[in-house]
């Protein structure tokens, strides 16, 4: 399987999961410029140093919410829907994979105790801010 492996569909991706054991080195983005969140995976050897750096301050505009979650520990199970609810792929994570759910919808399934970590754009706007289906 490639890694990452980009799930499409009518050419627009729907998510893009990355392996764990992905290790080419050196920083790797694997998102378009657009994209509201950017998913790289940064590989270094010891004794790379990273300069002191910040980022300058700038506005964006987030027209979805895209979520990356990284699992941490356990295993899951996501499914992954299009914007029509249509069920497009089901995707197992093991701890150290991670996958950013750029558009459609999505269902997790807590397959052995898991640790997970959650990004995504804020502030969070309350419970309204979901809608199931």
């Amino acid at each position: 399987m490639k890694n990452p492996t980009e799930i499409v569909k009518d050419g627009k991706i729907q998510a893009i999961l990355v392996r764990g054991e992905s290790a080419k080195r050196g920083p790797r983005f694997f998102t378009p410029d657009d994209f509201s969140q950017q998913l790289g995976l940064l590989v270094h050897p010891k004794g790379r140093v990273i300069e002191r750096h910040r980022h300058k301050p700038g506005k964006r505009t987030a027209v979805r919410t895209q979520e990356v979650l990284v699992l941490l520990d356990g295993k899951m199970r996501v499914d992954l829907f299009d914007d029509d609810g249509v069920k497009l792929k089901a995707v197992v994570l093991k701890a150290g994979d991670s996958i950013l759910l750029v558009r459609g919808g999505h269902k997790v399934t807590i397959l052995a105790n898991a640790k997970i970590l959650a990004v995504k754009q804020g502030p969070f706007s309350g419970p309204d801010e979901k809608e199931f289906y």
